[in-house]
């Protein structure tokens, strides 16, 4: 994904109901980290974890380098940032609906 496309939400939900590529997406949260060292934090061999990882990329979840014979992954926050501005428009919506609630009660508790 370059990066003038945006993540595709539904790519990225799908991406993050794997147990496994969160747990990945953990290990790379702080550093970039080679394939090797994914696969042995999380307890994956090192082709499902290659796999896991060009699912998280594909997705927009995690970026690939290269430092010399060494291809580093790290996570790419564009694809949780598409996740969290879908889930933030929730709370307008529910604050709006929770400030009726108490007006209304507050309004019952005064007649």
């Amino acid at each position: 994904m370059d990066a003038a496309t945006p993540p595709d939400l539904d790519a990225v939900l799908r991406a993050l109901a794997d147990g496994n590529r969160r747990a990945i997406l953990a290990v790379i949260r702080t550093e970039p980290r080679p394939v090797g060292v994914v696969a042995e934090q999380v307890g994956l061999s090192q082709q499902v974890t290659s796999h896991h990882l060009g699912v998280l990329r594909s997705a927009g979840l995690a970026t690939g380098t290269r430092e010399g014979t060494r291809h580093l992954f790290a996570v790419d926050t564009d694809g949780l940032a598409a996740v969290r501005s879908y889930l933030d428009g929730f709370w307008p919506a529910r604050l709006s609906a929770l400030k009726a609630a108490v007006e209304s009660q507050a309004g019952g508790e005064r007649g």
